[in-house]
């Protein structure tokens, strides 16, 4: 990989480096690539690591909420500025 397409990499990637970074990232991608693709010769399949082809919900079930506002004067004694039920925060706009 020559030094312009690691540069055009790093701009993709948003990662500011130097035109020396590149020309060295340009000699090691090979090495790097070679020992990432050792992962196609390790010789194993996905169902062989515990793996299911099973879709199943991994969300909560379904319950009661709790008590509305049980929590809100916890949550307010832990603000650092409030305003009445509501905590104070510095404008952003």
């Amino acid at each position: 990989m020559d030094k312009e397409k690691v540069l055009d990499l790093a701009k993709l990637a948003r990662i500011k480096i130097s035109n020396e970074e590149a020309e060295i990232l340009s000699h090691e991608f090979k090495s790097i690539l070679d020992y990432v693709g050792q992962i196609k010769n390790a010789g194993f399949k996905i169902n062989d690591l515990g793996f299911k082809n099973e879709i199943g919900n991994v969300m909560r079930e379904d319950g009661e909420p709790h008590e509305s506002g049980i929590y809100t004067e916890k949550l307010l004694a832990e603000a650092p500025e409030r305003s009445g039920n509501y905590i104070k925060v510095k404008k952003i706009l």
